[in-house]
């Protein structure tokens, strides 16, 4: 576990995901931001026993976003601790089984890309153990000192939190703090501001303010949904950086037009560019397959000759 700032704890999960212990301010009272993949409850549980206290649990769950790093161990977590999961009302349809996001488009490049083919798309239903925020109210539940922000693009309802008193910012999805097109540099856990989440953004131009607008902030310590803290000078320097210089893929599904959504999910979608892996898997598959047959009838006959000699 890492300290982000006083009484804010990043733990990452399998080096992949990070979820946040944050302290409201009240001795022994604290919130979860995030729930990491399916499977992590017991190392969440395990965690948060040994930063508070045994059988400690937090007051609520708070999801950045409901994409399945995010969401994975909700429902686990809220079962078991008996605590409500709180979302922007825009992630409901999608948290309740109503909707799916826009379809991932792994048509942008990156090893990411690449592997998000093979990511499910159905996501695990909260049913009543979700709630919505109040969109017009910016306070943040149980923690007073902290407000969220509407960061759409790689998720409809995407949030981050600050906590302006000493300019802490957990930006979610919004971007990342590791080079998050390669799942290898995410292993490798080097500190590095940018884009987050290529194959799963939707809208590019939202994307790209959302990440504008959490610049303006000018934070002192960042924590995102993957990478490690970054803290000091370099925090707000590299957010600027990426705000200023936004890399927008040169092609992918969403890149000329954005996928649109409303209240009740998805609205429209652009059409899908073909996407030449499956014919490429097709293709080298069947090669592999001819040469299999190939082999074993002329190891065969190579058999029969050898038997008759």
């Amino acid at each position: 576990m890492d300290t982000l700032a006083a009484g804010v704890t990043q733990l990452r999960i399998q080096r992949f995901v990070n979820v946040y212990f944050v302290e409201t301010g009240t001795p022994g009272e604290w919130v979860l931001i995030d729930t990491g993949l399916p499977g992590s409850a017991k190392t969440i549980i395990a965690a948060a026993d040994k930063l508070f206290y045994p059988g400690s649990h937090p007051e609520a769950i708070l999801l950045t976003h409901g994409h399945l790093d995010h969401l994975g161990s909700a429902k686990e977590l809220a079962d078991h601790w008996n605590v409500p999961v709180v979302a922007h009302p825009l992630e409901l349809p999608y948290l309740t089984g109503k909707a799916l996001y826009p379809p991932r488009d792994p048509t942008v490049g990156g090893s990411l890309a690449f592997m998000s083919r093979f990511f499910p798309a159905q996501l695990p239903n909260l049913g009543e153990r979700v709630q919505g925020l109040n969109a017009d109210d910016p306070s943040v539940p149980h923690l007073m000192a902290w407000r969220w922000l509407h960061v759409p693009g790689h998720a409809p309802g995407q949030l981050a939190f600050y906590r302006e008193a000493d300019g802490t910012l957990i930006g979610g999805d919004a971007f990342a703090t590791c080079h998050h097109d390669s799942i290898a540099a995410v292993l490798l856990d080097r500190p590095q501001i940018s884009r987050a989440g290529t194959p799963f953004n939707y809208d590019w131009e939202a994307a790209r303010h959302s990440v504008q607008l959490l610049a303006a902030l000018n934070p002192k310590a960042i924590g995102c949904g993957h990478g490690p803290v970054i803290i000091g000078p370099e925090a707000a320097a590299g957010l600027r950086e990426l705000a200023d210089n936004y890399p927008v893929p040169a092609h992918g599904r969403y890149v000329q037009e954005a996928a649109r959504t409303d209240a009740s999910g998805v609205e429209h979608l652009p059409p899908a560019p073909k996407d030449k892996l499956p014919l490429q898997a097709a293709v080298v598959g069947a090669s592999i397959l001819a040469a299999g047959a190939a082999w074993f009838l002329t190891g065969g006959r190579r058999r029969s000759k050898s038997k008759k000699q």
